[in-house]
């Protein structure tokens, strides 16, 4: 593999950067993560390796360097990071002194963006799949990653300007495919991050599913739409535990009579509405809500508004916003109008 000392950048290379598919990631992606390999969050650079912030560079996230070293075991999360904020990895090898203190440039310019930008620095020599992905011919080689899609940047060399040039179009390139996002600080204090605390009553919602108390579950989520009726994760608390309350009694004979039961008497609701939190529980989506989608079409009366009902608490229990749901709301529709 070549390493040249200087392969500028064309002048007009910063207004050429654009999405492309042209490399291949899923192979890397699909690696088995090695025992022991670090996590973006943890990943820092080894002594003795390019890694110290260039001087004179000042970062503005919390003086924590936007850099991951790049393992197999990280780049999955690293590519995945890439729908939040485009990551730039940067190739050197060791037998390229050069390379290594551009690496340290590049981590220098990319702290000063603010957390908009994150840098892998990946040593080709430790994994040299990820140099055959991006058919890489020199070190060192730039190339951002922008929701999973690759975007060339730079081989061979780059003074600060054009680097600069190349990472402001980067970002337009970023926002134009809705990758806006910020760390604002480090990746490391981002995953590390604790959690805003739940609300008291989601909280005691929380502490009484883990105890196995379903019921009291239910009765904090209720007490929480009673007090803010549009609370959105009370009312999809309150379908997921009645469900687990539901079921937390079925055995498998249980289950298996009452799938025969449901065969047997199409018009049962009961039997309807129990085979469809079964299949609920066991991942079979479209199964149930076409389940009770069918039973609403054909029956009518109070029976027919229970299932509605019901109907509409498994919505909430898969999210309504998942393209199953979304079918069987288009089902209900024409079964009701």
């Amino acid at each position: 593999m070549s390493s040249p000392a200087s392969r500028p950048v064309p002048p007009a290379a910063a207004s050429q950067l654009n999405l492309r598919g042209a490399v291949d990631l899923s192979s890397l992606k699909q690696r088995t993560a090695p025992p022991g390999s670090q996590s973006p969050a943890g990943g820092q650079p080894v002594p003795g390796q390019p890694g110290t912030p260039a001087q004179g560079e000042a970062a503005d996230t919390g003086g924590q360097p936007l850099r991951v070293d790049v393992t197999e075991g990280n780049f999955q999360q690293l590519v995945e990071l890439s729908a939040q904020v485009p990551v730039v990895f940067g190739l050197w090898a060791s037998y390229s002194p050069a390379s290594g203190e551009l690496i340290n440039v590049l981590e220098g310019i990319i702290n000063s963006y603010g957390g908009r930008l994150v840098l892998g620095a990946a040593d080709i020599d430790a994994f040299p799949q990820l140099a055959q992905a991006f058919q890489v011919q020199a070190v060192p080689t730039a190339v951002a990653v922008v929701k999973g899609q690759p975007v060339p940047l730079f081989q061979g060399g780059a003074d600060e300007q054009q680097v600069r040039s190349l990472l402001d179009e980067l970002l337009k390139v970023a926002a134009a495919n809705g990758v806006t996002g910020s760390l604002g600080g480090a990746a490391a204090a981002a995953a590390e991050a604790e959690p805003a605390p739940l609300p008291p009553l989601h909280q005691a919602a929380y502490d009484a599913i883990e105890a196995g108390d379903f019921a009291a579950a239910a009765a904090a989520y209720r007490q929480a739409l009673l007090e803010m009726p549009a609370d959105a994760e009370a009312k999809a608390g309150l379908a997921q535990v009645e469900l687990m309350e539901r079921l937390q009694s079925l055995t498998g004979p249980d289950g298996e009579a009452l799938r025969k039961r449901a065969a047997d008497e199409p018009d049962n609701l009961d039997a309807q509405l129990g085979v469809a939190d079964l299949d609920i529980a066991g991942g079979h989506i479209e199964d149930a809500l076409g389940r009770i989608v069918g039973f609403i079409g054909r029956n009518f009366g109070p029976e027919r508004e229970t299932a509605r009902v019901r109907l509409l608490e498994l919505f909430e229990v898969v999210g309504p916003s998942d393209e199953r749901v979304a079918k069987a709301r288009q089902g209900l529709a024409r079964v009701l109008f």
